[in-house]
């Protein structure tokens, strides 16, 4: 049986919905790594760890992660501070060797997730069967049983409608009108009114669809392709963007649960 603070979790991606799972297990003792693309979409990047594969390190509520080697990893870890590695395929799992693999991507569809990754396997949200592809599935849908672990079968389908804020859905999400680079007129946090340009794709301005306040924005210079979610605009003002959501708080407990009820059943722990 291990200690926590020897027992080593991988991350698949550093969104805001992942950093709220990586502050559970982190502030928790375990060892975290995050696994990110090289070229991360986030949108709430002031709330993502994975923006530090842009500017290197990056720190959220206190938190603070590092872009690294593998074979850094360890170094980082010493200093208390959490590795970042660009593996989007998890090619370098074999070196980690984690006792717990965590899917945070929000694919809505498994991308290489298996039991075979880790004696400890979780995935959130849909596209995932619990007790085939992974040992839990955790539910991402608002709602009732928004962070349930689910042991068979999957999260509820993904219905392609954003959340309600402010009796407003899917009008707050900004999805790419056209391909092209994005250059911003406006930044997250910014107080916004119906019509503002936002930002530009190459040179085709993109306008907020309501007033109140800029979440999301992907960052400034990433080539996007037509449909691609690249803002949202939040219907009620001040909104707090820089420290972490109630559901990314959910879902981080959830996995923190997952990992300790599963490891405890295997006597990992």
């Amino acid at each position: 049986m291990g200690k926590i603070n020897e027992i080593r979790i991988a991350v698949r991606g550093g969104g805001d919905l992942a950093t709220g799972v990586v502050q559970k297990l982190f502030r928790s003792g375990f060892k975290v790594v995050i696994l990110e693309t090289d070229y991360p979409l986030m949108i709430r990047r002031t709330v993502s760890l994975g923006v530090a594969v842009f500017e290197h390190q990056v720190q959220v509520e206190g938190m603070e992660a590092v872009l690294t080697k593998v074979e850094n990893i360890e170094k980082v870890w010493s200093e208390q501070k959490i590795p970042v590695i660009v593996d989007p395929l998890a090619e370098n799992l074999a070196s980690i060797n984690p006792h717990v693999v965590v899917d945070c991507i929000i694919a809505k569809r498994n991308l290489g997730m298996s039991k075979k990754l880790a004696p400890i396997t979780i995935a959130l949200g849909p596209g995932f069967r619990a007790s085939k592809d992974v040992d839990v599935v955790i539910e991402t849908m608002r709602g009732h049983s928004l962070g349930k672990l689910i042991f068979s079968g999957e999260a509820i389908p993904n219905t392609g409608v954003p959340g309600e804020l402010a009796g407003k859905s899917h009008e707050r999400v900004i999805h790419a009108p056209t391909s092209g680079k994005v250059k911003h007129k406006k930044d997250i946090g910014d107080q916004v009114e119906k019509g503002d340009c936002l930002f530009l794709i190459d040179d085709f301005e993109v306008f907020s669809p309501l007033s109140g306040t800029l979440r999301g924005l992907i960052a400034e210079g990433t080539v996007v392709t037509q449909g691609l979610k690249v803002a949202d605009v939040d219907p009620r003002a001040n909104v707090d963007c820089w420290s972490i959501s109630d559901k990314a708080r959910s879902l981080g407990g959830a996995v923190l649960e997952a990992v300790l009820y599963v490891g405890n059943q295997r006597g990992i722990f």
